[in-house]
């Protein structure tokens, strides 16, 4: 039998190497590589965008920022300097949305405290009650890691302001409505080059959501893990 197929061996071999390549090839189409999008206030509901910036399409970053942290401590941008960070907008007395947010933050962090390129940024929208002293009493209850996660107050205008303008996080009112902000429950990934990567429902731990361009907390690690081999 081997003295048959001996003539043919050459021909069997790279046959086999091609139908493997070819394989790979096809398996590789219909399994694309994950992406993820880079967010620009131009791709974002309108409702969403502040009027000022809905015209931009291309290199949207978020804005430089001065607030102080649950340790008394000013966070600025050089805190995030390349590091993949999830943003999200909270109060200490907030009833409703905020409890479960902070939980799924917790979640968060737990599941990242070995990869020491991720960090939270959570931002007060009642800063006149959330004093570094109250935020750090909330960080104790909840098992904050002061060293991966900034609770942060500061100036009510630039918060909102931020928020507005840079995370694209919350609805845009009427002009004099601009620093009447009601938070939502969206969390934010930026990326290492401060660019915004996702949106997320910080309620949902796992259910399918409604809107395709916000997804939920376990596609939020997913991501995560994703950026950090990928940047």
């Amino acid at each position: 039998m081997f003295a048959i197929i001996a003539p043919y061996k050459k021909f069997l071999i790279i046959f086999g190497v091609l139908s493997i390549l070819i394989y790979f090839g096809i398996y590789n189409l219909l399994s694309p590589e994950k992406m993820l999008p880079i967010y620009s206030p131009r791709d974002i509901n309108p409702e969403l965008v502040d009027s000022t910036v809905q015209h931009i399409g291309n290199d949207h970053k978020i804005a430089d920022f001065a607030f102080t942290n649950q340790n008394g401590k000013v966070i600025t941008q050089k805190n995030y300097e390349n590091t993949i960070y999830v943003a999200d907008f909270f109060f200490t007395t907030c009833p409703t949305i905020c409890p479960k947010m902070t939980d799924n933050m917790v979640w968060l962090q737990n599941q990242l405290k070995n990869n020491p390129e991720v960090k939270l940024l959570s931002f007060s929208v009642t800063p006149d009650i959330d004093t570094p002293e109250v935020l750090k009493k909330y960080a104790q209850e909840k098992g904050v890691d002061d060293s991966r996660w900034n609770l942060v107050t500061g100036d009510k205008k630039d918060i909102y302001y931020l928020a507005r303008k840079s995370y694209l996080a919350v609805k845009t009112g009427k002009p004099e409505e601009m620093y009447d902000m009601v938070h939502t429950e969206n969390f934010i990934l930026v990326d290492k080059n401060k660019r915004i990567r996702g949106f997320y429902d910080g309620t949902n731990l796992d259910k399918p959501t409604d809107d395709p361009k916000t997804k939920n907390m376990k596609q939020l690690l997913e991501d995560i893990l994703w950026l950090s081999e990928n940047q």
